[in-house]
């Protein structure tokens, strides 16, 4: 019988032992927990260290942490943002920014604590010298990064619906508009601790920029893809710093991949820039345009000799040529034979075209008919061919 009886015993035992060994867990689990909670601030306040040496300073008016029991909810209401921005000249003269939004979550999952997921509130007042300046608004706005509480591995950053208008006075006028943009970046395999090698990936759907150029009024997509070396660590650092640190190694960005497409004009392009001594853009990229018709018109190089041609679009266009002798010589076609002068304004738009097709190599890009050509970059200055299309200011 007491054979019997021993079984029974035990499965009692642990009848009554397993409670109690639940209750040690949930009490060693929300020890743990309020113990990570509480070690927050301290984290918080050392980062926000590490960012003011490099020049941002962030706070906030209000932090609370809850998400007991299985991760960790950091709320931060009335969030500001104060940068110090170096002029392109590197002047001892500095720029104050300043960006407030309403409120960032942060989470952490207990499980996953070398992740932090990130929302942020809609909107953003950024302000230049104690101005308002830009207004930012989305409908979603999420990060993430990987690698936390060292150097992080990875990070991703989404807007939905993103909008930016600039201030003028009081009255907000639309700047920038994107369905959706997505940056995402993390250390290649060949990076080292000593030599870190980034790479990024830029992503626009249906994004608009005004008061710029006819051109990008109307909706593109984009997607760009790089990796820059030359870094010296990834330790938070001015921009203006950081290129010159690139400079100075030797550094590239390599464009492994840019697709820009409006319409039916699709470009695509990969090449490697550099930056001199002077922080400025140097080298090429090679693309391929379909379309190359339809930007031509697009951009509106056509109706400049119908219009008569303005000093500074030729300089972009072609530097050297003066705007007074090319309208001299039409004018003089004009008395010579009435209406040839305009004739050749009307037919000029058909023959830039043509010349700008000449540029290059015929090519096909995802099935049409398209043309290969260099985009150069010299010293800031970019190259269409023999045409000078823009002049890209100083990093630093």
């Amino acid at each position: 019988m007491s054979e019997l009886l021993q079984p029974r015993r035990r499965r009692l035992g642990l009848l009554f032992f397993m409670p109690v060994v639940v209750v040690v867990i949930c009490l060693a689990w929300t020890g743990f927990w309020f113990f990570a909670a509480s070690k927050v601030d301290e984290n918080v306040e050392l980062w926000q260290a590490r960012e003011a040496a490099a020049g941002r300073k962030y706070d906030c008016a209000n932090r609370s942490v809850a998400g007991f029991p299985f991760r960790l909810e950091v709320r931060c209401d009335g969030v500001s943002v104060a940068l110090q921005a170096q002029t392109a000249t590197q002047s001892a003269t500095q720029i104050p920014v300043t960006a407030k939004l309403g409120e960032i979550l942060v989470v952490a999952q207990i499980y996953t604590p070398r992740l932090l997921i990130a929302e942020f509130k809609a909107p953003a007042v950024i302000s230049q010298a104690g101005q308002p300046w830009m207004a930012m608004g989305w409908s979603n706005a999420r990060s993430s990064i990987t690698g936390l509480p060292g150097t992080p591995d990875s990070g991703d950053l989404v807007f939905d619906d993103l909008t930016l208008d600039r201030f003028s006075g009081t009255a907000q006028a639309p700047a920038v508009r994107a369905k959706r943009v997505i940056l995402n970046g993390r250390t290649a395999p060949t990076s080292t601790p000593e030599k870190p090698v980034i790479e990024t990936a830029l992503r626009i759907t249906s994004g608009t920029i005004a008061d710029v150029h006819p051109l990008l009024a109307a909706p593109f997509d984009t997607d760009i893809r790089a990796q820059v070396s030359g870094l010296t660590g990834l330790s938070p650092k001015p921009w203006p710093e950081r290129f010159r640190e690139i400079q100075a190694a030797g550094g590239r960005l390599e464009i492994t991949q840019s697709r820009v497409q409006q319409g039916d004009i699709i470009s695509l392009a990969t090449g490697s820039l550099g930056i001199t001594a002077a922080g400025n853009l140097d080298g090429e990229l090679q693309m391929t345009v379909t379309g190359l018709d339809k930007a031509i018109n697009a951009l509106g190089i056509d109706k400049l000799l119908e219009m008569g041609v303005p000093q500074e679009a030729l300089d972009r266009l072609a530097p050297g040529v003066k705007s007074q002798d090319v309208n001299n010589i039409l004018g003089a076609l004009d008395r010579a034979i009435p209406g040839l002068g305009n004739l050749a304004r009307r037919n000029a738009g058909a023959g830039l075209a043509a010349g700008v097709n000449s540029i290059g190599t015929p090519a096909t890009l995802e099935g049409k008919p398209a043309r290969a050509f260099p985009l150069k970059f010299v010293d800031g200055a970019v190259f269409f061919g023999p045409l000078k299309v823009a002049q890209i200011p100083p990093l630093f």
